[in-house]
């Protein structure tokens, strides 16, 4: 333990926590302070000026990453017939009707993603408590219930991720992993960003983005100027 202390004490020592960098820099000391033996995660922090309590304040969205996020994504499609064979001709991992109700039913649930053919909402419906707080539920704002499911497919396990604004006004999304070029990871922020700036509610007063942060799994949080971009947004 005291090795890895160490560790930690020296990649917090390549941050300064009082001062807001730019993306770039951020990216440079995310990648640079990353110190555990495994491919680390890397992943973006946006507190939002907006209070999620109110139905027309809640962002959120999906985002097709440039460069995907480096991990391997399991997707579920409940669909049947000509669908069910389109969604295992995308790539899907499990494709299935009640037979996959009966076994997300009786506890499993080792997938990323699900999508669902509209007719099959109905079935579906009926894993609302299990898959809902685990934001697996298909839903049609996030193009995870649709008839065009070899698109959904092919997107997901491009690296489409989906963007939800927590209680807090906080957004988390990943955004690569540390053995990305500074590029892949630039770019992968810039397309979230603009995702976000787009999902703005029209009732957000004052500042929208609050705040901005790049960290990687085990490594410190690296804080980014907003206004870097705000001035992009305009």
């Amino acid at each position: 333990m005291a090795k890895r202390g160490k560790k930690i004490l020296a990649a917090r020592q390549k941050v300064d926590r009082t001062t807001r960098y730019t993306l770039d820099q951020a990216v440079s000391l995310v990648t640079e302070s990353a110190f555990a033996g495994f491919n680390e995660s890397v992943d973006l922090a946006v507190n939002l000026g907006v209070n999620p309590a109110h139905a027309d304040q809640m962002v959120r969205g999906t985002v097709a990453l440039p460069h995907g996020t480096g991990k391997e994504v399991r997707v579920l499609v409940f669909a049947k017939g000509d669908k069910a064979n389109e969604a295992q001709a995308a790539g899907a991992d499990f494709v299935g009707a009640e037979d996959l109700v009966e076994k997300i039913t009786g506890g499993w649930l080792d997938f990323d993603s699900a999508v669902a053919t509209p007719d099959m909402m109905g079935l579906v419906g009926r894993l609302g408590r299990v898959l809902g707080p685990r934001g697996l539920m298909p839903n049609p704002k996030t193009n995870t219930v649709t008839f065009e499911v070899g698109n959904a497919v092919k997107e997901l396990k491009a690296g489409r991720v989906e963007f939800r604004v927590e209680k807090a006004g906080i957004v988390h999304v990943p955004v690569g992993r540390k053995s990305f070029s500074p590029e892949q990871i630039r770019e992968n922020v810039e397309a979230v960003m603009d995702s976000l700036q787009k999902a703005k509610p029209s009732s957000a007063k004052g500042t929208y983005i609050k705040a901005v942060a790049l960290s990687t799994t085990m490594g410190p949080g690296v804080k980014i100027d907003p206004v870097e971009f705000t001035a992009t947004a305009k």
